[in-house]
């Protein structure tokens, strides 16, 4: 293994922010490409066919351009229609990112767990299994806020987000027969972490939020233990869109110590 190859960070925008910041904890020597596939943004309004076909063939194209010692989809929709996909196509790891509905269902007391994530991820098969394994004698009530993500972009672009449109994007969770109960609620999405505050705001105190960032951080340092690290070059983020737009998130870039935006 080349001590110069990076993690390469796949998402559909900056929700993979959330997972680098918890992989820079474990593992702050380890070079980074953090790619962004702003052009096919938002992927939750997206058929799985599309959503397949799109994210195999850029993580195919990426394995080969910047030969990446792991892959992380540092996205719920991505990695819940995908992940078995690339796995079979590419020889490098892969690391995905599922709802945390076991985590969520040791912490609820009520019994009544909310899935906040986009159309395309609550409907899978993947959730099904998920709330099977793990939350059989719980309530899971789900609900794609895809606003939500859009919102999250924009908060990162320094753009004023209000409380109330967070409250309105998500309000058909706890609208849903049942949500009175619910006490616990995952962000089922990398992008919703990003509105936390907004969220906490709009849902009360009582209720106490889940997401998988820090869990899948442990799992990439799992499996590049013992694994040499050194930046032959800073660290980079590309865009399958307009670089411009992109550049207009330089500095939060900044803030997780990647200094170089590209284009893909």
């Amino acid at each position: 293994m080349d001590a110069s190859s990076p993690i390469l960070l796949f998402d559909s925008g900056v929700g993979g922010l959330t997972v680098l910041a918890e992989m820079r904890k474990l593992l702050p020597d380890a070079p980074v490409i953090y790619a962004a596939d702003m052009a096919g943004l938002p992927y939750g309004a997206k058929s799985e066919a599309e959503v397949a076909a799109r994210v195999a063939g850029l993580l195919g194209r990426m394995a080969e351009r910047y030969q990446p010692r792991l892959i992380c989809i540092a996205c719920n929709t991505a990695s819940t229609i995908a992940l078995g996909m690339v796995r079979e196509v590419l020889e490098t790891p892969i690391v995905g990112t599922v709802p945390a509905i076991k985590p969520a269902a040791a912490v609820t007391k009520t019994g009544t767990i909310g899935l906040l994530g986009t159309q395309a991820t609550v409907r899978q098969r993947y959730v099904d299994d998920l709330e099977r394994e793990f939350a059989s004698d719980k309530v899971l009530l789900r609900y794609g806020a895809n606003d939500l993500v859009a919102l999250g972009e924009a908060k990162l672009r320094g753009e004023a987000i209000s409380v109330d449109d967070v409250a309105r994007a998500a309000s058909g969770l706890v609208l849903q027969p049942g949500g009175e109960n619910m006490d616990t609620v995952v962000l089922a999405c990398t992008h919703f972490p990003l509105l936390e505050p907004e969220l906490r705001e709009a849902f009360g105190k009582d209720v106490t939020f889940v997401h998988g960032a820090a869990g899948i951080a442990r799992r990439i340092a799992h499996l590049v233990e013992g694994q040499d690290f050194t930046r032959a070059e800073p660290d980079l983020a590309v865009t399958t869109g307009d670089l411009a737009d992109f550049e207009r998130l330089a500095p939060t870039f900044a803030q997780h110590g990647i200094k170089r935006l590209e284009r893909f």
